[in-house]
């Protein structure tokens, strides 16, 4: 797919979900409109998500400086609607998905466009992804979250094809506009004002099954602004319940299991809570900085166990989880999303 001459460069589309962030989007969407992808083989499609600082000044502003810059509004809550939406209006044959704290290499584009190797059948690629530290990171920061707990990503500078996703986040992940359509696009991320879904791993399971493969291009630069109130025990608990819920959904959808089953866990999710408060309790005591991790654990499972629960009450809702399709309508998925967890 990639070549020197620009007119063989396939046109991308940039899609930028956000949600009062503005000032930060400003400089996203700036480090994209400022690289050294061919102007006339790009667009940017900010998709706000019911944001209710200054944000939609700003994609005004964007968008009068830059015609390639398309504003766009999604009312249903959640970034991988969003992002949805975005794909749905877009016209790349490539679509490019990233969020509005992020700032690109100039030549990450041209990059990224590498790693659809030809005759090798890859849908989706990534790179690394840098933390941009906003503040200076405490140390058990840097000893254990430098990688998906922050949404960072750094296999190396080289490249590698791969049957399985390396460990791609929808903050830096380019698809092939058939085989995301074919997917049936992102699973949701939230509902109803609640954290719910698996979301780019729903997505790339589905690319994975439908016989596609994945890509890693480390010259592909994205960087990550970390804020300060991403550095604290709280966001880390936070994460990792999200990260509970996102398990449960993606297990129900890979095994289908019946509610006795479901229910038969239980006793194990407590189990394993309360192994990780003991454990956290012990490395604390022995000051070593791991306790963090294994505290966050303990919200791992009890969210583990709660999504389990949502799943043997209701049928709704495990009809809601079996969906694939994400870019068309569904009444019944919607009457899930309103009701109450």
């Amino acid at each position: 797919m990639h070549s020197e001459s620009a007119e063989s460069l396939p046109f991308i589309s940039v899609v930028v979900p956000t949600h009062n962030r503005a000032e930060s989007l400003r400089a996203t969407v700036e480090s994209f409109v400022g690289g050294s992808y061919p102007r006339d083989r790009l667009e940017i499609l900010i998709v706000d998500n019911l944001s209710t600082d200054g944000t939609p000044g700003i994609i005004a502003q964007l968008s009068a400086s830059d015609p390639r810059v398309i504003g766009i509004r999604e009312t249903r809550r959640g970034a991988h609607f969003a992002r949805n939406t975005g794909a749905l209006r877009s016209r790349g044959e490539l679509l490019y998905f990233t969020d509005d704290d992020m700032i690109a290499d100039p030549d990450i584009l041209l990059n990224i466009v590498k790693g659809f190797v030809p005759g090798a059948n890859v849908a989706s690629v990534t790179g690394r992804v840098l933390p941009r530290w906003e503040t200076e990171p405490p140390r058990w920061i840097l000893e254990h979250c430098r990688n998906s707990l922050l949404s960072l990503l750094d296999l190396g500078e080289g490249m590698l094809v791969s049957d399985h996703d390396p460990g791609v986040f929808s903050c830096h992940q380019a698809v092939l506009r058939e085989a995301f359509m074919r997917a049936g696009g992102f699973n949701p991320d939230t509902n109803a004002g609640e954290f719910t879904g698996d979301n780019e791993t729903g997505l790339n399971i589905k690319i994975a099954a439908l016989g596609y493969r994945f890509a890693y291009v480390g010259s592909a630069v994205m960087h990550h602004s970390i804020p300060g109130s991403r550095m604290t025990q709280e966001y880390l608990n936070a994460r990792m319940w999200d990260q509970g819920g996102c398990d449960s959904y993606t297990a129900y959808r890979e095994r289908r299991p019946g509610t006795a089953r479901l229910a038969a866990a239980m006793p194990v999710h407590a189990l394993r809570l309360g192994a990780s408060l003991a454990k956290a309790a012990a490395r604390r005591a022995a000051g070593k900085s791991g306790w963090h991790v294994d505290l966050s654990r303990a919200w791992y499972h009890t969210n583990r166990a709660r999504s389990d629960a949502k799943l043997i009450a209701r049928s709704d809702w495990r009809e809601f989880v079996l969906r694939s399709d994400w870019l068309t309508e569904s009444p019944s998925a919607a009457r899930a999303t309103g009701s109450g967890g």
